[in-house]
């Protein structure tokens, strides 16, 4: 599996969208299951589409969406040699950071728990797609937990640069990074940027066009071919921990200040998004509210997620605590009650 994975990344380095074909040994872009095929092209509104999967998106008698997939599993690389020492990032650029020993074996652990968590669900046909930072400590990780996965089992991998990790601009100096990160400690993690670098503001910016390509690729059902998508798919992003609470900022709309108060997950640990019974992404229907509450989530971020469990894609939260009345002081007590947006 680890031969496997050095291929993907030695001979198809740079390829966006790769999908992995059984009895090959070659990963092919998805868009290769159709080379040769005569396809009949059809007006619609005035363009012109001849890529099946984007059909499945539009509103034609007999067309059916494609199944969102039933997990986003959100993964923090194995601990890194920057982890243990930050002198490191003085000597090595950030991007070729790799992991220790024990980062390998956390993203090897990594690997086992989550493929025995989606073998309870009980189905036979799941799979796995892969989205992955592109930093060696992110592909590392990659390499090493899906060493839990045979072939038949991972639908493709992406390298996606948008989940690379906060850029802290080009330390050479010990001591200045450690007067740098004091600073950030007073100013704010969201707001603070970091000199010739980035904030968490800056991150939630790229990690919003990330979003929006994912929940296309989730209304498209690009990650298995036409026909033959399943709903018992998972995808895994493989990143960091800044970005990876600023990908639950942005896609639960928390606030600055509930930012603020997350932990930051553990190396090679999961936190995990699984469909709920309304359709959409919950945490709280894997994780336990003990373990919600560790990583830093409020009472009122808790009662969010419990309407996320039972609500569907598109739908409005209107009694929703973090964005509705508590921004404001002049309602008394019945007024709130009666709040709508």
């Amino acid at each position: 599996m680890s031969n496997f994975f050095s291929k993907i990344y030695s001979t198809s380095f740079g390829v966006n969208h790769q999908k992995l074909h059984p009895n090959s040994s070659t990963i092919r872009c998805c868009n290769d299951e159709y080379s040769g095929v005569q396809h009949k092209s059809r007006e619609l509104n005035g363009w012109v589409s001849s890529f099946p999967e984007k059909n499945l998106v539009l509103s034609y008698p007999g067309i059916v969406k494609p199944p969102r997939p039933k997990r986003i599993i959100l993964v923090r690389h194995g601990q890194s040699e920057g982890n243990i020492d930050e002198s490191v990032y003085t000597r090595v650029a950030d991007p070729n950071v790799g992991l220790t020993e024990k980062g390998v074996e956390e993203a090897e652990e990594c690997g086992r728990k989550m493929r025995e968590m989606i073998e309870k669900d009980g189905g036979d046909d799941w799979k796995v797609y892969f989205y992955v930072s592109p930093y060696k400590r992110g592909i590392e990780t990659l390499r090493n937990l899906a060493k839990s996965f045979e072939r038949s089992r991972i639908a493709g991998v992406r390298e996606e640069p948008r989940l690379r990790e906060q850029d802290f601009g080009n330390f050479q100096d010990k001591e200045q990074m450690k007067i740098e990160k004091a600073v950030r400690a007073r100013y704010g993690r969201f707001f603070y940027r970091f000199p010739n670098g980035e904030s968490a503001a800056d991150v939630y910016d790229r990690i919003t066009g990330f979003r929006e390509t994912l929940r296309s690729d989730i209304d498209i059902g690009r990650f298995q071919p036409p026909g033959q998508q399943s709903s018992n798919m998972n995808l895994v992003i493989v990143s960091h921990g800044l970005t990876l609470r600023v990908f639950l900022m942005r896609w639960y709309k928390w606030t600055v200040d509930q930012f603020e108060g997350l932990h930051n997950m553990s190396n090679g640990g999961m936190i995990v998004m699984e469909r709920g019974y309304g359709g959409r992404y919950c945490l709280s229907v894997h994780h336990t509210r003990e373990e919600l509450q560790k990583f830093g989530m409020t009472d009122e971020m808790l009662i969010d997620q419990e309407w996320q469990k039972i609500a569907k894609p598109g739908e409005l939260n209107y009694d929703c605590l973090i964005t509705g009345p508590s921004y404001f002081t002049h309602f008394d007590d019945d007024e709130d009650k009666n709040f709508e947006m």
